[in-house]
């Protein structure tokens, strides 16, 4: 009778257990609930507010949604997070309400190129981002009006400040000729705010959340003044504009400041992939709603935060269907 080679046997039996641990830990960690798993969220580029508000989402993510392991992807191009958020690359970002609607809207830099964004959802506005006019103090202007004629600096092509600039412009009839000097300065080794500290332009954009402490270095350094834009002009222009938004910056956000600023911004969306899963969106609502007060006292630009489907401006894209869900079991 013939026998076998008692290590070929030992191989063998050894190959069959091993496959079948294999097969048992992959079953183990494969999610049992559709609403497991990973959650990537795109955010601008790391030391940005948007990075330390998208780490703060995922804190909160991580605390509450037990099934759920949410991380922060950072990247240097809102668009690039746009694109893979569209593509099913990211699950969650945060976009600004102007590219959002100029991506659906085919306007602005989306306006020839070929990609349809429409696997887009959003969650909820996280934040405002306001448009801030500054002004030395020695340049005497006192509103938007008292700008023309002026030395300004309008930032490069494809940019925030530009696009706020260009947005003030137009409204007031303003083209670059009507002002003495038009400067193209970017914000990258602070050539815009060294300009205006050394007197070379009277005003200049400034983006962001308050407080900001760069901002009140230029205060305190270069005499900067914030100017208030409460101006017919503006108001109608924003009116007709669902991406901005006005907005009003406190007395007290900065030391010397007598009255509220009355400017404009635009809004930061937490925006969701149509790809992400309905309950894994439903469980990021209920960590986001469960936890708003302390998302609101982390910093003051998130201070209006709140789990409501009427905060956020239409901008032209439906509510992921795991958020609507999810204020439809509310009865929102």
């Amino acid at each position: 009778m013939a026998t076998q080679h008692p290590r070929k046997i030992g191989i063998a039996d050894c190959l069959k257990r091993f496959t079948l641990l294999g097969i048992a830990v992959i079953a183990a960690t494969v999610p049992t609930g559709a609403a497991a798993g990973d959650i990537l969220l795109g955010t601008d580029a790391a030391g940005s507010f948007s990075h330390f508000a998208g780490r703060a989402v995922c804190r909160t993510i991580n605390r509450s949604a037990a099934d759920l392991s949410c991380r922060v992807i950072p990247a240097a191009d809102d668009t690039h997070n746009l694109t893979n958020l569209n593509g099913g690359s990211l699950d969650l970002a945060l976009l600004d309400s102007r590219l959002l609607h100029d991506a659906v809207t085919r306007k602005g830099q989306f306006q020839f190129l070929d990609i349809r964004y429409d696997n887009l959802g959003t969650l909820l506005p996280l934040y405002q981002l306001p448009v801030l006019l500054v002004a030395r103090i020695d340049a005497g202007i006192a509103g938007l009006s008292d700008l023309k004629g002026r030395r300004i600096n309008i930032g490069i092509a494809h940019t925030k400040v530009r696009e706020a600039v260009d947005f003030i412009m137009t409204a007031k009839g303003w083209t670059q000729p009507d002002f003495k000097l038009v400067q193209e300065l970017p914000a990258t080794l602070s050539q815009d705010t060294m300009a205006f500290c050394h007197g070379s332009v009277d005003a200049m954009v400034h983006i962001g959340v308050h407080p900001d402490s760069a901002l009140q270095q230029l205060m305190d350094l270069c005499a900067a003044v914030p100017v208030d834009m409460n101006d017919g002009d503006i108001t109608r222009a924003v009116e007709g504009n669902p991406a901005v938004s006005i907005v009003s910056l406190p007395s007290s956000t900065y030391p010397g400041l007598e009255k509220p600023v009355a400017s404009f911004g635009t809004t930061i969306w937490l925006a969701a992939s149509g790809s992400l899963d309905d309950e894994a969106a439903m469980a990021v609502m209920t960590a986001l709603e469960k936890h708003q007060d302390r998302l609101r006292s982390i910093h003051p630009a998130l201070g209006g935060f709140a789990v409501d489907p009427s905060d956020g401006p239409d901008i032209g894209i439906a509510l992921h269907p795991g958020a609507a869900g999810y204020f439809a079991s509310r009865g929102n």
